[in-house]
């Protein structure tokens, strides 16, 4: 396969409701390995760089016992899935028994001939590792209950929502510092020597299979958050990180193998320094969502050394359906801005149709929705432009703006510019529900003494512009509530 682009757009693919769909429209089973070419080809034609195949592993029986018996998760699987019977409920794709993929999928021959057929239309393939913690009826809580963050009889007796009996031990219940304990998984300790020696290997298994790894909350597992979290239970806290350890292991063995973290707290930097490839931009969709143009452009003034190593979205297994939260018009430009920015770029499937119900990890399936094909159209028409190599291994700038004293509509603007050696693109969003306008500057020096012919690859609209009066006085830009401008230049 060609080499990894700079920003790769990646395509999140529930495993496990992905095939119950296609198995409805074939009217038959079907596993990785049954699965028919023309479904790859359709994959193939997103122009994605690779899959994030999630919920592959193999489930714990265990963990779905606990599942059952908490009415709040019950009632809301029967929410997303009125017709929710018992087979439906297969268990949480991050309560992990075994790294090993899941018979239910095909299992390990049937996942490896997913990989090749991936690989034969240049698409990677990414997939879930959980360093926090595993399922209650995974091995290690038997053989090497050293491995976890331990508990007393004590508190078993008085922390019962806390700590759970797994054999002769007590063990601590997986948890961030801000949340109750997760009830159907065991914690492990970040800090134990032995842990860190059966991760590598497990890791070294998985990345046999597989080109990526995205690591859930990736945060926890850091010294500062783990010693915050668990204290003297620890033990003594190691002179380096986690991932300072376990990054370079696993490249040492294959340098091109990314790590992609889910990381909130805004330890994101952080992370990038001890070595991940690209860290969850939860800030930038929560500007997008809640707050104005103004404070997204402030989120992207950040270094390019921190931009690129982004990966930016509008939703995933764990946010709401964009379609839920936004507007049909708000989200095609949050789209376009998604689509066009450094760092990487996660979409979920079912994102470009529209669907509007999360389905929880814990289900195989989801319920049947109804494609918005205006905005499934606009979402192919983007997918297609953003193809373009300059958008994966091209230059950024963020474009200054100004306005009128008494205008000020240009905050409600977003303007950058993508330029490599063939081509050069202007992206102008209106991110916002008033008419606004703005004076662009741009700074390509190459501007003036040239006519430039600005056409806009989503509306068709062509424009013509003097690059001397673009260089002196600016590009004067109107656009109407959430509309953009996705100018390809060239000289005329």
């Amino acid at each position: 396969m060609k080499p990894w682009p700079k920003y790769p757009v990646i395509y999140e693919i529930n495993a496990f409701a992905w095939l119950h769909c296609l198995s409805v429209k074939y009217n038959e089973v079907l596993t990785f390995e049954s699965v028919p070419f023309e479904e790859w080809d359709l994959l193939g034609s997103l122009g994605v760089d690779a899959v994030w195949f999630m919920g592959v592993w193999e489930r714990s029986p265990a963990g779905i016992q606990v599942v059952r018996k908490n009415e709040a998760l019950m009632s809301e699987f029967r929410k997303v899935l009125p017709d929710f019977q018992d087979e439906d409920l297969i268990g949480s794709a991050y309560c992990i028994r075994n790294y090993v993929v899941d018979k239910g999928l095909g299992g390990t021959e049937g996942f490896a001939y997913a990989r090749k057929m991936l690989a034969s239309r240049d698409i990677r393939l990414i997939l879930d590792f959980v360093p926090n913690h595993v399922a209650p009826d995974h091995k290690w809580a038997f053989e090497h209950p050293e491995y976890f963050i331990r508990g007393s009889e004590d508190d078993l007796k008085n922390d019962s929502s806390s700590f759970i009996r797994a054999g002769q031990n007590v063990i601590a219940l997986g948890r961030d510092p801000y949340f109750p304990a997760w009830p159907d998984v065991l914690q492990l300790n970040a800090f134990n020597k032995g842990l860190q020696n059966a991760v590598k290997e497990t890791v070294s298994i998985i990345a046999s299979q597989c080109d990526g790894i995205r690591c859930d909350m990736a945060m926890l597992m850091m010294n500062k958050i783990f010693e915050r979290t668990w204290g003297a239970r620890a033990g003594e806290k190691p002179a380096s990180d986690y991932w300072e350890r376990l990054i370079p292991a696993i490249k040492i063995q294959n340098p091109d193998f990314k790590f992609i973290a889910e990381s909130y707290w805004d330890l994101e930097w952080d992370l990038q320094q001890q070595g991940f490839d690209f860290c969850y931009d939860k800030s930038l969709y929560d500007r997008m969502e809640h707050n104005n143009t103004e404070n997204v452009r402030q989120h992207l003034l950040g270094e390019m050394s921190y931009q690129d190593k982004m990966i930016r979205f509008l939703e995933n297994h764990d946010e709401p359906r964009a379609a839920s939260i936004f507007n049909s018009q708000k989200e095609k430009m949050a789209a376009v801005i998604v689509s066009t920015l450094p760092g990487a770029k996660l979409l979920h499937e079912g994102q470009f149709e529209g669907f509007k119900t999360r389905v929880p990890v814990f289900l195989g399936r989801r319920p049947v929705e109804q494609p918005d094909t205006d905005l499934l159209g606009f979402y192919y028409k983007l997918l297609k432009k953003v193809e373009n190599d300059v958008f994966r291994n091209g230059c950024w700038r963020l474009c200054k703006l100004s306005g009128w004293p008494d205008n000020c509509s240009f905050q409600n603007i977003l303007a950058y510019c993508w330029q490599n050696d063939c081509d050069r693109y202007l992206i102008i969003v209106n991110f916002s529900d008033h008419l606004s306008q703005a004076i662009l500057k741009l700074q390509w020096e190459d501007l003036p003494g040239k006519n430039w012919f600005l056409y806009d690859v989503l509306s068709a609209d062509p424009y013509e512009r003097n690059g001397s009066e673009m260089m002196e006085k600016g590009l004067f830009v109107e656009l109407k509530p959430w509309n953009c401008h996705f100018f390809k230049i060239e000289q005329n």
